[in-house]
């Protein structure tokens, strides 16, 4: 029998559900709507709500948003919302009653096995089977003094991982596989292998279920039943419910933030890849089960038929993220996860989208993305874009604002190409190494924001990309046409894993020469996660559906690929070691610039002189279309080492010439990825001293010398 319920008007804001000692007020956003009811559950599968408070339009609706207080609730009420007003697709309304909502400010979800995205796409009732949002006083948690680490940047490592498939193998051995608390068990390995922050792949409420949609049909799919990686977001302020162990009401808010505090107790922050350009609402035939039902026409952006859906995300839909509201969403979801959440920044899929306006058009200053930039409560955060979109926009190098790091894509690429040894390779490899000045060419624009990669967790894993040299999706179930055939890729003699001895030590050798490459380019370097001990995904490219050993981290390689991971965590002591490969921005003194006379020597766009180019000869670097090889020379300018770092992609070994140095400073053999461990790269304190004046640098391996500034630092340690 349902509860007598005491109520009063409400305020149009906060949105959401806000927590007070005389009870609960909710406000929510809807334009159109004629009609709005909250409804209040005792269970998240009853069939019929406990309680049904319907707003009067005449007392709680000021402008375009309805709102209602009603005492005596308290944290853990189930609630939702039925909305009526006009079904009209052909003029972008899309309002069913039948359909039970979802808030879109709800801080968590509540559902279970009951949920059916199927029963969110018919006109019928779904009472039973929708997702519900929960009450939760963001206030009751103990952060015991922790405060977001506000790490800069150029001292910034990210691993970018998936919080279930790291720790879901069997192998892990913790006690909370594919969980929050399982990661926090894993901690001490990150902190061991050198990382300073966790990317995290989105970890917002996302309906696990769409996958079936994308696929052309649902027989034969075996493991292929959810969406993995969790692009398709449904609740912006919500943890996802599937990666906690405890699955009482605001258990899973609780936990996220257990593992955000152990995570900077160990000196690490945690960075949200977070979707702000579609939902899993997806095209005109998904399911109705929050935005499509509360405001179709102000959340996504509809074609020229209202029917339709603009689609620049490749899902099928795609937010409006210049409309006031959906603006305010957004912001109002990055308060949240950086004030009552403690992250401590945010990559943004897919960007671009994000600087169209209602018609799809490219805006020169786009609102939001302004908004974020100067948003005084963000300032302290990372801000990281992928910064293109499915639809073709290309923004690597030209996206606004003053602050925003991005994904460098053209980093990834030239990078493969040359390690590959592909002709014409070697100018854009260079600048990819000092900071991509040709991409990024405004004085003030700081090096760290290109965030640098040569794997993502789209795409191929580092083991992959030099044992494959086309993808294999067979296993998405969708005919192998799923994700990208423009890989840069090569098996070097035979498709997937061999036991031939030669084909085994290039494909190791290109890891590490990979590996090192990253860690020594001027930028903020992104490693992915397992590529320290050749994780592969058997040749997929696009594992977006595969929550299985495809996918997952297997804690076997530690012991299998020992070396490897020696090498990986040396070269990220060794990048956090050394200022002069994390530098801000190029120092500005043209009195002390270096120059050859030769300006042919020079590339087409400005590094500066801590940094001198040279080929197998002293400051004659080859540009030429047919050149594999390339050498740098890093001054440290008194406050570090100097480096000599060479490499070559060429099939043959190449003798360089070696700068002059002091007697009592020699150069140092600090890393060699041609010679077997431990001898690959020198423990602080151990480097070889260097014989003669050039240096003899293998086939396809990279050669790095240090010269201390001071000679009483030899021997020193970290």
């Amino acid at each position: 029998m349902p509860r007598l319920l005491r109520t009063a008007p409400g305020h149009p804001y906060p949105l959401g559900a806000t927590v007070y000692p005389e009870g609960v007020h909710f406000a929510l956003f809807t334009q159109n709507a004629t009609a709005v009811e909250l409804l209040l559950f005792d269970h998240f599968a009853d069939a019929t709500p406990a309680n049904v408070i319907r707003l009067d339009p005449r007392v709680n609706r000021t402008f375009y948003y309805w709102h209602v207080f009603v005492f005596d609730l308290s944290p853990g009420q189930i609630y939702a919302y039925r909305v009526y007003g006009p079904y009209a697709p052909q003029e972008g309304h899309r309002f069913n009653p039948n359909k039970v909502l979802l808030d879109p400010y709800a801080l968590e979800v509540i559902y279970g096995d009951n949920w059916s995205r199927d029963a969110a796409k018919d006109m019928a009732d779904n009472t039973a089977s929708a997702l519900k949002g929960l009450v939760i006083d963001p206030s009751d948690y103990d952060w015991e003094g922790d405060t977001p680490l506000h790490r800069p940047f150029n001292r910034t490592i990210i691993y970018e991982m998936h919080v279930a498939g790291f720790t879901k193998h069997p192998s892990s051995g913790v006690e909370y596989p594919g969980t929050y608390r399982g990661l926090i068990e894993r901690i001490p390995y990150l902190q061991q292998l050198g990382v300073t922050a966790v990317e995290l792949l989105p970890v917002q409420q996302f309906d696990s279920q769409d996958v079936l949609d994308r696929s052309p049909t649902r027989e034969g799919l075996g493991t292929c039943t959810s969406n993995y990686w969790g692009y398709n977001p449904i609740a912006f302020f919500a943890p996802h419910r599937e990666y906690c162990t405890d699955l009482e009401r605001g258990k899973p808010v609780a936990e996220f933030r257990d593992m955000v505090k152990a995570l900077h107790r160990a000196g690490i922050e945690v960075i949200l890849d977070v979707v702000f350009n579609h939902t899993a609402e997806g095209g005109r035939g998904g399911p109705t089960i929050s935005f499509r039902g509360l405001e179709n026409e102000a959340y996504y952006l509809l074609g020229q038929d209202p029917s339709e859906y603009s689609d620049y995300t490749g899902t099928g839909n795609t937010l409006n993220g210049n409309h006031s509201i959906v603006r305010r969403l957004i912001l109002d979801a990055l308060h949240y996860w950086t004030n009552q959440m403690h992250v401590d920044g945010f990559r943004f899929d897919l960007a671009s989208v994000l600087s169209r306006d209602e018609w799809g058009e490219p805006m020169r200053s786009p609102p939001i993305l302004w908004d974020i930039e100067s948003d005084p409560h963000l300032v302290g955060a990372k801000m990281i874009a992928e910064a293109w979109d499915a639809a073709g926009l290309y923004q690597v190098g030209t996206f606004i604002g003053h602050r925003w790091a991005e994904w460098n894509g053209r980093y990834r690429d030239d990078v493969r190409r040359f390690l590959r040894g592909d002709e014409g390779a070697v100018v854009d490899f260079a600048a990819r190494l000092t900071g991509s000045r040709d991409i990024y060419s405004a004085p003030d624009h700081a090096l760290h924001r290109s965030i640098n990669f040569v794997t993502a967790h789209d795409g191929f894993t580092l083991n992959d990309l030099v044992s494959y040299n086309r993808k294999h999706n067979e296993s998405n179930r969708e005919g192998n046409r799923d994700g990208s055939d423009y890989n840069l890729s090569c098996n070097y003699g035979k498709e997937g894993p061999t036991d031939r001895p030669a084909i085994q030590a290039i494909r190791l050798q290109q890891i590490k020469n990979a590996i090192a490459i990253l860690f020594i380019s001027q930028g903020t370097p992104m490693l992915l996660y397992g590529d320290e001990v050749r994780r592969t995904q058997r040749g997929n490219n696009n594992a977006y559906c595969q929550d299985n050993e495809i996918s997952w981290f297997n804690w076997e390689d530690l012991a299998r690929q020992k070396e490897l991971l020696r090498f990986a965590q040396q070269m990220i002591r060794l990048n956090r070691r050394h200022p002069v490969l994390n530098l801000e921005v190029y120092p500005r003194d043209p009195a002390q610039r270096r120059s050859t006379g030769k300006e042919k020597d020079a590339l087409p766009y400005d590094v500066h002189e801590c940094v001198t180019f040279h080929g197998v000869k002293l400051y004659q670097p080859d540009w030429g279309y047919e050149s594999h090889s390339i050498a740098l020379g890093l001054s440290g300018r008194d406050v570090d080492d100097d480096m000599h770092i060479m490499i070559n992609a060429y099939r043959k070994g190449l003798v360089f010439e070696l700068p002059p140095r002091p007697v009592d400073s020699p150069w140092l053999r600090l890393v060699d990825t041609s010679l077997p461990s431990p001898y690959d790269i020198a423990d602080p304190g151990q480097e070889q001293a260097v014989v003669g004046t050039t240096y003899r640098v293998q086939a396809r391996s990279v050669a790095i010398l240090l010269a201390h500034a001071h000679p009483q630092k030899i021997g020193s340690s970290e």
